[in-house]
């Protein structure tokens, strides 16, 4: 093989690639959804809860979140299931686009300000201002989680 050659093939090993399970900083900062925050400027705080039920629904709680345009909130995130669960916020669109890529790819892990995984009995904050109103949509992406109940309205006016 000619050294050019080589050289790219071995470049291609040693670079980790999207698919093999990074998803990090793909957003950047600012998404039609909002923006990172500190949790010393939120005004509001909300405590959510990961669970699945006895008849295997997996629910995020509370189901649906109402919030101000320009509101600063901190979410407390608990996962007291017994599975493995995330909390992603998005436009429904972006939900469905990112739902299908873990479908894809069911072990990619999250570096985006706006999601969270977290295994059982595990809790995590997102600061988060939603800059805009509109209809967007918080979920559990892992493969058959979002089809088993994962998912609310999230509400900006």
């Amino acid at each position: 093989m000619k050294p050019v050659m080589i050289a790219a093939l071995l470049g291609l090993a040693t670079t980790p690639a999207f698919a093999e399970g990074t998803h990090g900083g793909g957003h950047g900062d600012a998404m039609e959804v909002g923006t990172p925050a500190t949790a010393q400027d939120a005004t509001t705080q909300i405590a959510v809860s990961l669970i699945e039920t006895d008849d295997g629904e997996m629910l995020i709680e509370p189901r649906q979140l109402d919030f101000k345009a320009g509101e600063t909130v901190l979410f407390t995130i608990t996962n007291n299931g017994e599975f493995e669960h995330e909390f992603v916020m998005d436009t429904l669109v972006k939900n469905a686009e990112h739902k299908a890529l873990m479908e894809e790819f069911p072990e990619m892990e999250h570096a985006d300000a706006n999601a969270l995984r977290l295994q059982p009995g595990e809790t995590g904050t997102i600061a988060w201002t939603f800059a805009n109103a509109g209809a967007f949509e918080f979920a559990c992406l892992i493969p058959g989680h979002y089809e088993s109940g994962m998912h609310g309205a999230l509400n900006v006016n």
